[in-house]
């Protein structure tokens, strides 16, 4: 949204700058995008007129002017095209300072004296024309000061209103804006509906009314559009981003920038039988103002006639309808159109205008009348004519509704961080036009018509919070307590124990639960199982009492498959005893064989052993905060050499280790297979975590060279250490063993 700021300050004029004023837009949330001035720095340049104009004596392109200034004249030569007799434009005298800073000198061109210069906008900074001197409007005073009688001390503002804000989309809104923000009244122009002075009207009728639930037409017969619209009206339209077409256009144009209510005029003599508000029909077209042909469909609002569609409602009319420099009468159109129905055919077609935009964010559904009455007014001042009776079509059922909504002072304050006074958020919301009303623990509201935006009582919140000032709310740090307290948790989840399986690189086996005899005494020769009556054949025989041999079996299966490398796990029920007295519980198993690494040309991958297991083992445990031990033991179907339990708190809880040779032989399967098994219930559990503040003092590092029997294990060594050194170990690794010549026996 562009505009004057002069304009504005003929609505409201707050005791502020020009960039007080933005930088207080900016804060309510009405972002200024750019600034710009209507004209660089200048100085005694005045209204001149041309006298006279003679030919130069010694140069083709350039021509001797006699320039009046109001009370004397002066010879200027001047080399422009449009120079004439009777032309007012912009005279710089002797001593003039220009923008660039030439000051303006008596000098002699080609032999002849000029007293001045004549400047063509460029050169004064206005705009970028610079093919021919200033043209000035003959309403003009000549030997004014130019920068005055142009107006050029005024700066346009360009908003870059965020899509909620259509009502601000007008001088009128902005000037709603800042009247709240400085508590002001607004001088808002006085708009008597102009006297009715002939009974022709033109019929309307509405087909469409959930699109168009109001809309209202009048005729105006005997106008004059040879007229031109007055010089501030043209500046103001041009210092908001609109040129001026014709003084009709320029009046609908005017008033929409004004009001915010866009409007169309008709050339009452190319209208049939009566306007009509319908979609468009199969097959019609429609060539718009701009000169472009549409193919309109179904979908479309239009304003039609009986000769067909007349414009594109709420985005743009068509070409033959359209006000020409023979239109004696117009049909002047104001309505309220839905934005749904306009945004989606402005999209269709790809055209946007200053009316879809606005129509799009939502116009205020009780502004038609006024707008009408505006028009009319200055449409008679302008280009004369006998207004008609304002034919009104209205479907009261689609009109928008004003909403209740409650403000509940602990939720603003909640919101906000901070609390105001109730006062200050009561004038607030009465200013902002909601009509409050207090009511127990907060505000009641109605929303006015032009504030279709707020619709939940955030939207109070926002409104109460931008008007009292974003900057007003002090900063605070955030600060909380934050005690370390225990996660409430007893354990480990069951499915976060299947997840690390998985990132260790393992895919789950879900294997039956019954198994051979064979099998069962091979692993747990000293567990009894429970025998099945009626089993479905012998290698499902008994329940299991172990996980490791369904896996084997998976084993041996995927080798047969061609697999090189297998990582598999099981989480499942174990069963041990007979029918009087059967246990069962939670057991996690894996078993590694093959490959450790994928095959690779950088370098020869190498078989899965003992340590590979077991470090999976460990950090299994670390999981809940907890260390896990080994100690060697000779556990049935494993390598004698290779076998250990798992200890969590000097509690065994589970197997580790390679299948013996026979075992693995007997299967057909070339290399070894490491398995571990534990019960799940330990690895459930989680130690509490204690924090300790990080030790201010360098760590030390120590290489310890121990001598030991070969018999004696590194679990053994770091216990030793770790009760010798006490609290103060914090690491303890075991990176190098070495045994052999120079080391061959130890007492």
């Amino acid at each position: 949204m562009k505009f004057s700021e002069k304009w504005l300050r003929t609505w409201i004029d707050p005791e502020l700058s020009t960039s007080e004023l933005c930088d207080q837009l900016t804060g309510a949330g009405l972002e200024v995008d750019a600034v710009e001035t209507m004209a660089d720095e200048f100085t005694g340049v005045v209204v001149g007129e041309i006298v006279e104009l003679h030919a130069h004596p010694k140069a083709e392109r350039l021509s001797v002017c006699t320039v009046f200034d109001g009370s004397e004249k002066f010879s200027v030569v001047c080399g422009a095209p449009n120079a004439r007799e009777g032309l007012k434009t912009a005279f710089a005298k002797v001593g003039s300072e220009l923008p660039d800073g030439m000051r303006i000198k008596r000098a002699k061109l080609r032999g002849v004296q000029s007293d001045g210069m004549l400047c063509s906008a460029k050169e004064l900074g206005i705009s970028d024309d610079h093919d021919g001197i200033m043209e000035i409007s003959d309403a003009l005073s000549v030997g004014s000061e130019l920068r005055e009688a142009l107006d050029l001390d005024d700066i346009s503002i360009d908003l870059d209103l965020t899509p909620n804000r259509g009502d601000c989309f007008s001088v009128r809104g902005i000037a709603r804006e800042v009247a709240v923000l400085n508590r002001m009244p607004i001088d808002e122009p006085v708009v008597a509906d102009a006297a009715v002075s002939t009974d022709t009207i033109f019929p309307v009728e509405v087909r469409a009314s959930s699109a168009c639930p109001k809309y209202l037409g009048r005729v105006i017969e005997g106008v004059d559009v040879a007229q031109v619209a007055p010089g501030w009206m043209v500046e103001r339209l041009e210092r908001s981003g609109l040129r001026s077409i014709d003084p009709v256009v320029d009046v609908t144009n005017y008033v929409l920038l004004e009001l915010g209510q866009p409007l169309h005029a008709f050339d009452l003599d190319s209208l049939e039988d009566r306007i009509v508000v319908r979609t468009a029909e199969q097959g019609e077209k429609l060539t718009l103002l701009d000169g472009n042909s549409i193919d309109l469909d179904e979908e479309s609002l239009v304003i039609a006639h009986g000769g067909g569609p007349l414009a594109i409602a709420g985005v743009m009319g068509g070409a033959e309808s359209g006000v020409t420099e023979t239109t004696t009468a117009v049909f002047l159109e104001c309505a309220f159109f839905s934005p749904e129905t306009i945004m989606g055919t402005s999209r269709r077609y790809g055209v946007q205008t200053d009316a879809s935009q606005r129509y799009e964010r939502g116009v205020d559904s009780a502004l038609q009348a006024d707008a009408m009455a505006r028009a009319t007014e200055l449409l008679v001042e302008i280009v004369g004519g006998n207004p008609g009776p304002v034919v009104e079509v209205i479907d009261e059922d689609s009109m928008p509704r004003s909403m209740k909504l409650t403000l509940r002072a602990a939720r603003l304050e909640d919101l906000l961080g901070v609390r105001i006074e109730d006062e200050e958020v009561f004038g607030i919301l009465d200013r902002l036009g909601l009509r409050p009303r207090d009511v127990p623990d907060g505000w009641e509201i109605t929303t006015p018509s032009h504030r279709f935006d707020i619709a939940i009582e955030e939207d109070l919140v926002e409104e109460v919070c931008r008007i009292y000032g974003y900057d007003a709310i002090p900063t605070r740090t955030a600060h909380a307590a934050l005690p370390l307290k225990p996660s409430g948790r007893d354990g480990i989840d069951p499915a976060a124990l299947r997840t690390l399986m998985t990132h260790l690189g393992y895919n789950e086996a879900i294997t039956y639960s019954f198994i051979s005899s064979d099998r069962h005494d091979l692993f747990s020769p000293n567990v009894q199982a429970q025998v099945i009556e009626n089993p479905m054949s012998k290698e499902q025989s008994v329940m299991r009492t172990s996980l490791i041999p369904g896996l084997v079996d998976a084993v041996v299966g995927n080798i047969a498959r061609q697999s090189t490398s297998i990582r598999m796990f099981e989480y499942g029920q174990c069963f041990s005893g007979d029918a009087d007295n059967l246990t069962q519980g939670f057991r996690l198993a894996a078993v590694l064989w093959g490959l450790k690494d994928p095959e690779n040309w950088a370098q020869r991958s190498k078989n899965v052993d003992f340590f590979d297991i077991k470090g999976d083992v460990e950090r299994i445990v670390a999981v809940g905060g907890r260390n896990a031990t080994f100690r060697a033991s000779t556990l049935p179907g494993f390598h004698p050499g290779q076998s250990a339990d798992i200890y969590i708190d000097d509690n065994v809880v589970g197997t580790v280790g390679c299948l013996s040779p026979q075992l693995v032989g007997s299967l057909g399967v070339a290399g070894e297979i490491f398995v571990f098994e534990c019960d799940v219930a330990p690895l459930l559990l989680k130690r509490q975590l204690h924090h300790e503040e990080v030790s201010r003092y360098p760590s030390i590092r120590r290489d310890l060279a121990l001598v030991v029997n070969e018999s004696v294990s590194s679990e053994s060594v770091e216990k030793l250490i770790r009760e010798s050194v006490g609290d103060l170990l914090v690491e303890f690794r075991l990176f190098d063993v070495y045994k052999g010549k120079g080391i061959d026996s130890i007492d």
